[in-house]
């Protein structure tokens, strides 16, 4: 157990699961999967006036509809919980009260007016805006009377006033800041729960985690985090900062440009085997030109070593290529289970089962989303209600009528009745009126679906039926005839 690989997630119940809090889960759950560790979920819920009714629930819910599960967590106790920080409050109060006891943290009794005050002027000199350590030299003693006193208060950590540390990220390499970069952070809040910073270390440390992998933003924190562990006197986990989400334009992935929650690409029928496929590329690739993975195969590839430093733009288009392929590698079984319930609302009857699973092997290799299969296979189920008018202008000529009748007439009279049959029966046609098999071909096809695309024509024609096929090549006949 001392040598296990233990890696977390551990978002803030805030709301919707951002795409790039489901690409840290995944990193992290193919890191401790590759190396046969433990990935644990932990909720960071101290700043209360953020958190968001449900969102816990929702959290995990989505993460077991991606597949991206973990071993411990809120309602999966390891040992180490409670995994939800408000839960864990003493914890923290007494680890507070430990670094102030050895010098290392001080309380500060600076009210927000005073600290809008020092900033203002600061920005207007033009300095960095930080806190001015007003009350860094107040005595242990003058600070527990005002305490007793009633005087509200937070705690912070002192910063080394000179010098610098240094620390190794595995995707960036070697880090140096000076610590006169860094300011004295707030680590308990007047209200008593901790800030953030003090709160992942002491979590950290007791849940035994070997690596922190989270997003680039989280960089400009770390040495505030390795002075805690020094201050305290506990190993520090290997660090791993991910790259940015950009969106095409390079800016920071964001709402103003499309949408960021998984939640919304789940509802838009996006395959969660598309979803993790594509996330796992932003930011880490296999070394190779293969680009389509499940997740048991990004487990035995996955390294930390192949994640890039570069933004990693995210991009609209991969994401629909990917949703295809993996809709194409679905059974057509799998394939009904998530295009009924779309279907349903729109037929509203019951369907023969075997066609029903003829027709979507025959579409699946068109569809993007499950749901387009509605809108591009109606004519499979029932007599097109209307056609292509740019098509009909385009393929049906004055001569077309007479060409499509004797389609008919020839496919009624097939003794045996398949696509390669059919074919050869339409292209017998063509030549004998010496016309090209696309003079047949396109008003076929416009006449049979009312559409100008589709699977092959052949094929089509095969699954339709003999007796559908020669109704609705004489129907359109009949009506285009008239026009």
């Amino acid at each position: 157990m001392e040598n296990q690989i233990r890696v977390r997630f551990a978002p803030s119940p805030t709301g919707y699961l951002h795409v790039g809090g489901l690409r840290t889960a995944l990193y992290n759950y193919l890191f401790a999967k590759h190396f046969g560790g433990k990935f644990i979920l932990r909720i960071e819920d101290t700043d209360q006036s953020r958190k968001v009714e449900g969102a816990v629930e929702n959290l995990i819910e989505t993460l077991k509809w991606s597949g991206v599960d973990y071993d411990e967590g809120p309602d999966r106790d390891g040992g180490y919980g409670p995994y939800v920080q408000s839960q864990r409050l003493e914890l923290y109060r007494r680890y507070a009260k430990e670094l102030v006891g050895n010098g290392n943290a001080y309380h500060c009794f600076c009210t927000p007016e005073r600290l809008q005050e020092v900033r203002q002027k600061q920005m207007a000199a033009k300095l960095s805006t930080s806190y001015d350590r007003h009350c860094r030299d107040v005595s242990r003693e003058e600070a527990e009377c005002r305490i007793a006193a009633g005087e509200q208060c937070v705690i912070r950590m002192k910063i080394p006033l000179d010098g610098e540390l240094s620390f190794d990220d595995v995707i960036r390499g070697k880090v140096t800041i000076s610590h006169k970069m860094i300011d004295d952070q707030v680590l308990v809040k007047s209200d008593g729960f901790p800030t953030y910073h003090l709160a992942v270390v002491v979590d950290d440390h007791l849940m035994r985690i070997t690596h922190v992998i989270r997003g680039e933003e989280w960089l400009s924190s770390v040495p505030k985090h390795i002075l805690l562990y020094q201050y305290f006197g506990w190993d520090l986990p290997v660090l791993a900062h991910l790259p940015l989400l950009l969106n095409p334009d390079k800016s920071k992935l964001s709402k103003r440009q499309g949408d960021v929650a998984v939640e919304d690409y789940r509802a838009k029928g996006y395959l969660k085997e598309a979803m993790v496929n594509f996330i796992a590329f932003l930011g880490w690739n296999p070394g190779d030109e293969r680009e389509i993975f499940f997740l048991n195969q990004l487990v035995q590839e996955f390294t930390l070593e192949r994640v890039g430093k570069s933004g990693a733009v995210f991009n609209i288009e991969k994401l629909n290529w990917l949703n295809q392929q993996h809709i194409k590698l679905k059974s057509n079984e799998e394939l009904a289970h998530l295009i009924k319930p779309y279907f349903d609302s729109v037929q509203g009857t019951d369907l023969d089962d075997s066609y029903f699973l003829k027709v979507i092997g025959l579409m699946k290799e068109r569809l993007i989303f499950p749901k387009d299969f509605v809108d591009m296979s109606m004519y499979f189920f029932r007599d097109p209600e209307s056609f292509d008018e740019a098509a009909l202008k385009k393929y049906w000529e004055p001569e077309t009528s007479s060409q499509v009748k004797l389609l008919a007439d020839r496919l009624e009279s097939l003794s045996e009745y398949s696509h390669r049959t059919i074919e050869t029966a339409l292209r017998q046609l063509a030549e004998e009126l010496t016309i090209k098999p696309t003079k047949l071909i396109h008003p076929a096809r416009l006449a049979l679906s009312g559409k100008t695309i589709g699977p092959g024509l052949f094929e089509m024609i095969e699954l339709l039926g003999k007796e559908t096929v020669v109704r609705r090549l004489r129907h359109a006949v009949k009506i285009f005839q008239a026009e």
